[in-house]
């Protein structure tokens, strides 16, 4: 009977460096190929039967088109954290040959940390929603670029209310005159810049509105529920969703936190212990709306406004409900004692965006196990 065969593979946009770890310990380099479907499916019927196979490559901008089509052959295959991937420290030479020999290795010795690989539906969502993000990113570039154009040229909107409002828009396309014709012609495109971010955004949520409507009813609940809580509109709970997959796959909050990077450092030793900042090494996307969502709770707990607009559509369980509403006590109460403390609002708010994520687990557990009842049912 045939031994496992553990291959890990470097990939890059061209080329796949291939190396196999036999089950008796000899572990070699198979050399290079080209990163094209017909040379991976080539390269896996010389290395045996599909069923003895175990592959794996780090997480990286090729995606994970090598991930479904090895799967597509039934290929057990991983796709493995790059930030967990054991490094020696006296290691001074990193080659495609031994970067792949490593994962081969590590892949045997079981020291490797897969990610959660998204399907097409949750990875179609994920493109659309770090689009928009893009497009608000583009957008804070072009308004900060007009206004520091206007301050070093004197034009100060005094009276044109709150910044980047229509109001405050109009004033700058009729106050903001020059004589000087490179300056009207600078004015002019800075001003349309703003403007065809804003069309972006426009754009991207409609599509991103007709992207939920579209999504499994599983995923779409779960959005819907999410929404329940204060500072998460359909926008963050979606970027939550398709971020996390499901958050039943964690088996307590805990994990959830320490995955996002928002938990603190720590260094200890003996009968030392020292705690710096977040660890931020997990997904940026997700602590960043979360950190948006936190600021919210700074205010009195309360269900009008916004929120009970947001809320009023959905068809919500009480238990949801009771969930959002122990959130914004508890959270509002942990601002306020933060704050009495003397701590920085950065600091209040990353605290809070930790514990909120506790409260999201705790919706989205809840949403999905009465799904999977109902479906029983």
């Amino acid at each position: 009977m045939s031994k496992l065969r553990f291959v890990g593979l470097d990939v890059h946009a061209e080329t796949v460096a291939v190396a196999v770890a036999e089950a008796d310990g000899e572990v070699r380099s198979l050399g290079t190929i080209p990163n094209r479907p017909e040379s991976v499916r080539k390269l896996i019927g010389k290395l045996g039967p599909v069923s003895k196979l175990k592959c794996c490559y780090e997480a990286g901008p090729t995606g994970y088109v090598l991930y479904w089509q090895l799967t597509g052959m039934g290929v057990a295959c991983e796709v493995i954290a790059p930030s967990l991937v054991p490094v020696k420290a006296g290691d001074r030479v990193k080659t495609d040959r031994r970067d792949a020999e490593k994962l081969a290795r590590c892949h045997r010795a079981g020291e490797l940390t897969p990610v959660w690989v998204p399907d097409a539906a949750h990875e179609a969502l994920r493109d659309l929603v770090r689009a928009r993000e893009a497009a608000k990113k583009d957008q804070l570039r072009d308004r900060h670029r007009l206004g520091k154009f206007l301050l070093r040229h004197g034009k100060r909107p005094t009276d044109a209310g709150q910044a980047w409002t229509k109001k405050y828009v109009d004033w700058i396309r009729i106050h903001a005159r020059f004589e000087e014709p490179a300056l009207e012609a600078t004015v002019a495109h800075y001003l349309q810049e703003v403007d065809h971010a804003a069309e972006r955004i426009v754009k991207l949520d409609q599509a991103i509105d007709e992207a939920v409507k579209q999504a499994a009813p599983e995923v779409r609940a779960v959005i819907e529920a999410l929404q329940a809580l204060r500072g998460v509109a359909q926008t963050t709970a979606a970027t939550v969703v398709c971020e996390l997959g499901s958050l039943s796959r964690f088996e307590n909050p805990r994990q959830l936190m320490a995955y996002s990077g928002l938990v603190p450092r720590e260094h200890s030793s003996g009968g030392k212990v020292q705690r710096g900042a977040i660890t931020k090494t997990g997904n940026a996307h997700l602590r960043r709306v979360l950190v948006e969502s936190a600021w919210s709770y700074q205010h009195r707990p309360s269900a009008q406004g916004r929120l009970l607009r947001r809320q009023k559509p959905l068809d919500l369980d009480d238990e949801v409900k009771r969930i959002s509403w122990k959130a914004q006590q508890r959270l509002y109460k942990r601002f306020t004692a933060l704050a009495a403390r003397g701590k920085a609002k950065g600091q209040i708010v990353t605290a809070l965006a930790r514990e909120l994520l506790g409260f999201l687990w705790n919706i989205a557990r809840h949403t999905e196990a009465r799904f999977a009842l109902a479906k029983a049912a």
